[in-house]
């Protein structure tokens, strides 16, 4: 126990297998909300490490002390004059007051407010013990975890992710006596389901990890387990001859799954190499969570890497069952890929009028016309050929119906590819078709040209104008259309492929493909392109070197007659730079100043600067800098070189300042007031046309 009322906190919950896709965010929660609580209760305490394997989640909780914190309470007594009678003799309110506060009324003191004189007195409120405390937290803690479906177990009402077995709660050597989801906490965890036996006693929270580990065969810290996992993979591939071909999501699912992780190798036909890549690696990594390997160049090799749940005596009967698993489902796949190819792609295409896409949005069929429409709209726009994108499209969804696709949908558009190329499709129609999906979550690659950039696009905006047009727009943290992703890939694509598309013409188009009667379509696409554009600022301030401000003055810049993306981003591009300028802050402020001025008058945006009215040298010295530059910028600003026009615009910065300091706008004369609103509305016209400098007042330490 440590030193000062202090000792480590072990709590776990014993469980049957948990979901492995919900296991890190449970165990997150769980040390989140914890830590959280016990700040709330006044429970001062040190660091917390979480714990989780499949039957478990668990955190030690170092130093954490024996009892809350006291802290000073002020306790409101009856009002004086209610308190004492005319005598100035404590009244029976006062003397209860005083009773309930534990000392003589001659001690209680006075407090005067708004609402008059009141008695009070500050309490020592002493702090109640930690085992009192704690089954109400840890309860409160699992009540809260974000469980998407809880179950219940047995007769009881009570609802978990998975039925709890054993709770484990032990402050220093002691157990926190309780009853926390039908079972008695104790000092007693289990380990490996095979190869542990009996309950494994926890003497003190600091050898929870090495107990569990040495008695029970488990490796608790899923961090650890996880490295383990990739170095044990990484070896077994090198062993093999080659490199690991998975992705973080493999090893993390893989490492939810296991409590005693043991990699070995395993092999499989060379003929079914002949299969597509990724018909191999959605074989082996589906169902089966197996690590395929490859050489250096990319090619697959004829092997795998499996990680078992146990340290067999018999590891050779382990890896040929494993094997043994795996050729049925390659088999199955290899039967797949030759009975599909026996039939061209495009003569499935009209047996989509069969499938619903969505009620109230026709058939596959009916979104396949849709895209193909957009995507001539689209093509068009770019100035490209349309015929490669409008064939893509019209086939993008037969391999919908194929066998391969029917066994493994996360391949898509992938068997899409394959069997266009095979029907002798050109390559750009076939390559758009298995690009059509892309981007499919944060950080994937994009469409690599630009029929599949069209397509993309094209189906994107289909889907989300067609959920927004029957209604069913996301709300709060449902999205089970996928529209924010749906969303960010439009942004995505737009800007990283530099697609001069006008974003609202687009929207636009699409909402007015949809089979929706009695929807205001203009009503529908506004909603729609509004939300895209909540995407795109989120796209920007995830960034983390863009502030709203930044964004803010570019979303509101004039002169953006059609809202193109790549356009948009040139400007956020010359705004940071202009930000880095020692004479942002005081154009900024200027130009905040130009528009609260503008704001509170009324003149013609068309009229000319009368130079016979500029009678002060410093108006007549602004008019002057600000023509030249005028002159200067109009080419910069015909090929959006936004970062010259700043900076061109920035050598104003010292007689705007001249003009602030010495001419009084509002003059009393009208000519001469009109004249200088007119000046400072030029003036103010050229930053305008980037963006709304006068927003980054604020924004000069945020970027």
């Amino acid at each position: 126990m440590a030193a000062g009322g202090r000792a480590d906190f072990l709590v776990e919950i014993g469980t049957e297998e948990i979901p492995p896709k919900a296991l890190v965010n449970l165990m997150t929660a769980f040390a989140q909300s914890l830590d959280r609580l016990l700040a709330d209760n006044r429970l001062a305490h040190g660091s917390i490490q979480r714990f989780a394997s499949p039957r478990r989640i668990a955190a030690i909780v170092s130093d954490l002390a024996l009892e809350q914190r006291e802290r000073e309470v002020d306790a409101k007594g009856p009002p004086v004059q209610v308190a004492f009678d005319g005598d100035g003799n404590a009244t029976p309110a006062a003397i209860a007051f005083a009773k309930k506060c534990g000392v003589e009324v001659g001690a209680l003191q006075r407090i005067r407010t708004e609402k008059g004189e009141w008695l009070f007195f500050r309490l020592t409120e002493k702090g109640l013990a930690a085992a009192d405390l704690l089954p109400g937290i840890v309860d409160q803690v699992l009540q809260a975890l974000p469980i998407p479906r809880r179950m219940r177990w047995g007769s009881s009402d009570m609802e978990f992710v998975r039925p709890v077995h054993w709770i484990v709660m032990l402050h220093g050597k002691k157990v926190v006596g309780s009853n926390i989801m039908g079972c008695t906490a104790g000092n007693k965890t289990r380990g490996h389901r095979f190869m542990s036996t009996g309950d494994i006693v926890i003497d003190t929270p600091a050898r929870y990890e090495a107990l569990l580990a040495k008695k029970g065969f488990v490796v608790a810290d899923f961090f650890d387990r996880l490295q383990l996992i990739r170095d044990q993979v990484h070896a077994a591939a090198t062993e093999a001859g080659g490199v690991v071909v998975a992705d973080d999501d493999l090893f993390e699912e893989v490492a939810a799954l296991t409590e005693w992780p043991v990699a070995m190798t395993g092999q499989f036909d060379k003929e079914f190499l002949d299969l597509p890549r990724e018909v191999i690696v959605a074989s082996l990594t589906g169902h089966q969570r197996y690590f395929p390997v490859a050489e250096a160049s990319g090619r697959l090799l004829p092997a795998f890497i499996v990680v078992a749940n146990l340290e067999s005596r018999n590891a050779d009967a382990v890896r040929e069952g494993n094997e043994r698993v795996i050729r049925p489902r390659l088999a199955d796949a290899a039967f797949f890929w030759d009975a599909d190819r026996k039939t061209a792609l495009g003569s499935r295409r009209d047996a989509l009028a069969q499938v619903v896409y969505q009620k109230g949005l026709g058939s596959l069929l009916d979104k396949s016309d849709r895209i193909e429409r957009l995507c001539t709209v689209l093509a068009r726009q770019l100035g490209v050929s349309p015929e490669p994108a409008m064939r893509a499209a019209r086939l993008s969804k037969c391999d919908l119906l194929t066998g391969m696709v029917g066994e493994f949908p996360e391949l898509q558009g992938v068997m899409g590819r394959y069997y266009a190329a095979a029907d002798g499709e050109t390559e750009a129609v076939a390559g758009a078709i298995g690009d059509q999906y892309l981007p499919k979550f944060a950080g994937d690659r994009l469409p690599a040209d630009i029929d599949g950039q069209i397509l993309a696009l094209a189906d994107k905006l289909d889907t989300l104008a067609g959920v927004f047009a029957i209604g069913k727009k996301p709300s709060g943290n449902k999205d089970p259309f996928g529209l924010r992703r749906a969303a960010l890939g439009i942004v995505r694509v737009l800007i990283e492929c530099r697609l001069e598309v006008g974003l609202f013409d687009a929207v636009r188009d699409a909402v007015s493909m949809q089979p929706v009667d009695g929807k205001d379509a203009d009503e529908v696409a506004g909603l729609l392109y509004t939300y895209i554009v909540e995407r795109l600022r989120s796209f920007y301030l995830d960034r983390g070197d863009i502030s709203s401000e930044v964004f803010d003055s570019v979303y509101n810049a004039e002169g953006r007659s059609s809202f193109s993306l790549p356009d948009f981003d040139q400007r956020i591009s010359a705004v940071l730079i202009f930000l880095g300028m020692h004479e942002s802050s005081s154009l900024a402020a200027a130009n905040k100043r130009i528009s609260n001025i503008l704001q509170q008058v009324t003149f013609s945006a068309n009229a000319r600067v009368d130079e016979a009215l500029l009678v002060e040298e410093a108006e007549k010295e602004l008019f002057a800098a600000l023509s030249a530059a005028l002159g200067d910028i109009q080419p910069h600003q015909a090929s959006r070189d936004y970062e010259i026009v700043l900076s061109k615009l920035a050598e104003l910065k010292d007689p705007i300042d001249r003009f602030f300091d010495e001419v009084m706008v509002m003059a009393d004369d009208e000519d001469l007031r009109r004249n200088r609103l007119t000046l400072l509305a030029k003036l103010r016209a050229p930053f305008h046309s980037v963006a709304d400098i006068s927003r980054l007042s604020s924004a000069k330490n945020q970027g």
